[in-house]
């Protein structure tokens, strides 16, 4: 009996042990305001899954961000887009702490990424690395103020927690924060899919939507549904927290077939090289087309992603004629509110006519570089840009080349070329390639020039054409005019606008010496803060240098007068 009893706390022992413990109260909360999540960790977003959770800032920018234990400023990073301006802490214990879309740094700390600005000439820092002795924080120290920079939706504080040595990133809620959650999460659709060639569902072999009933409390039940071969299913999913309205992303979901776990996966830890594969976890074609996103109960052999556990033929399920199946699929918050939608399946005799399959001209050999060309027209596909065999469409007409649908996910960029020789010289000067899938919207893609060749690299299937733009950006002095009187004034603001392939870059000057201008791209405003330096004199010369993605280049220069401080 002792050895037994031993034998049991040594399993127990074990099974905890393996689990990562997380210190719970070494991390206070860094806003001193209720914690409210306008997105949460690991949340389904394009090509990407969410790395840290999203607090809201009750609609306000400038609120003070505290250091949530001892630490170090270990990296500092501005950009114009991403994470805006970014603040990393190093901790003792091992973990590192991440503060993006601010508006601005301590004084301190403001002062040195500020200097290192105008030494370079430029908005974006790059990653600035720094030793511990350089900007240590203790906890409660203030380190900055929350805003709306880089690819913010609104103002908010991301706020993520790292491991130091490998850089994964770990859900925050497992230290300890706390955000009221207390409603289960809302399943919006059923999908099931036919895998295997002899798979049918309904007597179909193509993916369905499958009805359901929400009986409250987070109980639902789908209608019954026949099936043959190897099928899987998919859900679209989301949660809502407390206080707040936002569709945010679920924690765990799990399968389970006849009582039996056969898939599950949660969102506690992951790393940046790995969140490409979301579009492998989620039905990207269903995606593309629709907007909205299945996530699948089962696994494709591309899919690399760690958030799986315990699976069982990677959740696909096999069903046996005349045999019946209950299927639960169960989605968990953070918080452990629980929805579960149970599927009643009945094997059936296999429909013997097989599915037809695509094929075109065109064959990919994933593991193999792939090239065609037709007219003036050639892409390149490096070895494994896609995650499989498959056929893709390829044609060239009118002059706009049509390869495939975007419905396929990409591991790499590929490289599509346009020959130019047929052009004039001023046309070559204005040319880009454009993404035409939506034709109404073209859109601007990262065009590189050659002798008689253009060129663009993407990991986005679908409709491209050349393109020219020959209107130069506009620029409209915002706050002041020329030859105005601004003693009042705390800043200076120009609105830079370029309606086709967008702004590459600008330059702005007083009296000849580069100022530092903040782009708020969501507004297309500049702004100058005239503390950065003090003016000799009152007559000043403010010059603009605005430059497109083709070259077309605007210039405005506007006197103003501001008395000495």
């Amino acid at each position: 009996m002792k050895l037994y009893f031993s034998l049991i706390l040594l399993l127990f022992i074990t099974t905890v042990n393996a689990q990562t413990q997380y210190p719970k109260n070494y991390f206070s909360n860094p806003l001193k305001i209720p914690v409210v999540l306008s997105g949460t960790f690991g949340e389904l977003r394009s090509n990407h899954f969410h790395s840290g959770i999203d607090i809201k800032t009750q609609g306000k920018e400038g609120i003070p961000i505290y250091a949530p234990a001892d630490g170090y400023v270990s990296r500092i990073k501005v950009q114009q887009y991403g994470f805006g301006k970014a603040l990393y802490i190093t901790h003792p214990n091992g973990y590192t702490t991440v503060y993006a879309h601010l508006m601005s740094f301590e004084p301190k700390i403001q002062k040195y990424v500020k200097d290192i600005q105008y030494k370079k000439e430029n908005y974006s820092t790059g990653n600035l690395f720094l030793s511990s002795d350089k900007f240590p924080v203790k906890k409660g120290q203030l380190v900055g103020y929350t805003g709306d920079t880089g690819s913010s939706g609104g103002p908010h504080l991301h706020y993520e927690i790292r491991d130091t040595k490998t850089e994964n990133i770990i859900n925050p809620m497992h230290f300890g924060l706390t955000a009221h959650d207390d409603t289960p999460p809302t399943i919006q659709k059923l999908m099931a899919y036919p895998l295997s060639d002899d798979a049918r569902i309904n007597n179909s072999s193509i993916e369905s939507i499958i009805s359901f009933k929400n009986n409250k409390n987070g109980n639902y039940v789908a209608e019954k549904i026949t099936a043959s071969g190897t099928i899987g299913f998919g859900i679209s999913v989301f949660d809502r927290l407390n206080g707040a309205l936002n569709k945010n992303g679920i924690y765990s979901l799990e399968m389970k077939v006849n009582g039996k776990r056969v898939y599950y996966h949660d969102v506690e830890t992951f790393s940046f090289a790995e969140s490409k594969y979301i579009n492998l976890l989620i039905d990207y074609k269903h995606y593309k087309k629709y907007k909205n996103r299945l996530q699948k109960t089962h696994k494709v052999t591309a899919n690399r992603l760690s958030l799986y556990e315990e699976l069982i033929n990677n959740g696909k399920i096999h069903i046996e004629e005349n045999a019946n199946y209950n299927i639960e699929i169960i989605a968990k918050d953070f918080d452990n509110n629980t929805s579960k939608i149970i599927i009643p399946v009945q094997g059936v005799k296999t429909n013997l006519v097989f599915k037809e399959k695509d094929t075109t001209n065109y064959k990919i050999t994933a593991a193999e570089f792939n090239k065609f060309h037709q007219k003036n027209v050639t892409v390149a596909f490096p070895k494994n840009t896609f995650y499989t065999d498959c056929f893709i469409d390829f044609k060239v007409e009118n002059g706009t080349a049509k390869i495939h649908e975007p419905t396929i996910p990409l591991d790499k960029r590929y490289t599509l070329t346009f020959e130019t020789s047929f052009l004039t010289e001023d046309q070559k000067q204005h040319v880009y390639i454009a993404n035409v899938t939506n034709p109404k919207y073209p859109r601007y893609t990262s065009t590189k020039k050659k002798i008689d060749k253009v060129y663009t690299t993407t990991k986005v299937l679908g409709n491209y054409a050349l393109r020219f733009d020959t209107k130069k950006p506009t620029i409209q002095l915002y706050n002041f005019s020329d030859n105005q009187w601004i003693s009042k004034n705390k800043t200076l603001k120009v609105k830079i606008k370029d309606d086709e392939t967008g702004i590459k870059n600008y330059r702005a000057t007083i009296n000849g010496q580069w100022i530092l201008m903040e782009l708020n791209h969501k507004k297309g405003i500049l702004t100058y803060d005239f503390s950065d330096k003090k003016l000799e004199g009152s007559k000043h010369l403010f010059k603009i240098v605005v430059s497109d993605n083709v070259g077309n280049t605007e210039t405005v220069s506007a006197t103003f007068f501001k008395k000495v401080n």
